[in-house]
């Protein structure tokens, strides 16, 4: 996915409270290097920053990484973000203390080469922390129809599943043997707006998901796919006077065994 498409500025509001989580779950100390992994627009990386961490964001998408540069330097905090891939990242050795990822190492293409090159990037004594959707609830049951309507569509495979991010027996499995060890706690946000059709427009208009789906479907058979999506959340609502629903996620914790 193509993520600088579509105005993902708008999603990294709504995972904001997420990234909170997990860079206090990293618990980095003031003047150790952070990494944050598939940054996008800084959430995590500039939170990391404000509590005194000397931060790389690195990220594929360029605009990303030029909206999240412009803010670290409008508020003067110790960041800097470079291009790169979960699996490719031109950092050295065992050169972070700590390795952040909220929602963005999930979408890499090679988990096994996104694990090893984290581990590679991660000192001896250092940790990685990473959220990971769980799966269920009303916007994953959302994206699994909008992924079967549009293999319909398309009459392309939907392809195979996804790595498990959330399951702590697969990480362990993935970062076992670059001598990790792994605790989980699960967490919850909410995902709010005026109403169910303003949050399905809103993800319509500006997800880079749906930017690539118009692409692929053309806008009106786009609509359609949508108004799926729409009646999903409709009935999953939990604010009747406005727009709530609350998904589910996990932060992985890994530390270098001794």
């Amino acid at each position: 996915m193509e993520w600088a498409t579509g105005r993902y500025e708008r999603i990294a509001e709504q995972v904001l409270p997420a990234a909170e989580v997990v860079v206090e779950r990293a618990a980095s100390r003031r003047g150790e290097h952070v990494v944050d992994v598939g940054c996008g627009t800084g959430n995590a990386a500039l939170l990391a920053a404000e509590r005194g961490a000397r931060v790389t964001g690195v990220d594929p998408a360029q605009r990303l990484l030029d909206v999240a540069a412009a803010e670290a330097a409008e508020r003067g905090l110790d960041a800097s973000f470079v291009v790169g891939e979960a699996a490719s990242m031109p950092l050295p050795d065992s050169g972070a203390d700590t390795v952040i990822s909220v929602f963005g190492s999930i979408f890499a293409p090679d988990p096994k080469g996104a694990a090893a090159e984290m581990a590679r990037i991660t000192s001896a004594n250092g940790r990685i922390v990473q959220s990971a959707w769980i799966p269920a609830g009303p916007i994953f049951d959302a994206i699994k129809e909008r992924r079967a309507l549009v293999a319909e569509a398309t009459g392309e495979p939907p392809g195979p599943p996804p790595f498990p991010w959330h399951d702590g027996d697969a990480l362990a499995e993935l970062f076992g043997s670059h001598g990790f060890s792994i605790s989980m706690e699960e967490q919850t946000i909410a995902f709010e707006a005026g109403s169910a059709r303003e949050f399905a427009e809103g993800e319509f208009e500006f997800h880079p998901m749906w930017v690539r789906i118009r692409e692929k479907l053309g806008p009106p058979r786009a609509a359609e796919v949508r108004d799926r999506g729409l009646a999903i959340y409709e009935q999953a609502n939990e604010d009747p006077s406005g727009f709530r629903v609350t998904s589910r996620y996990v932060v992985a914790i890994l530390t270098r065994r001794g």
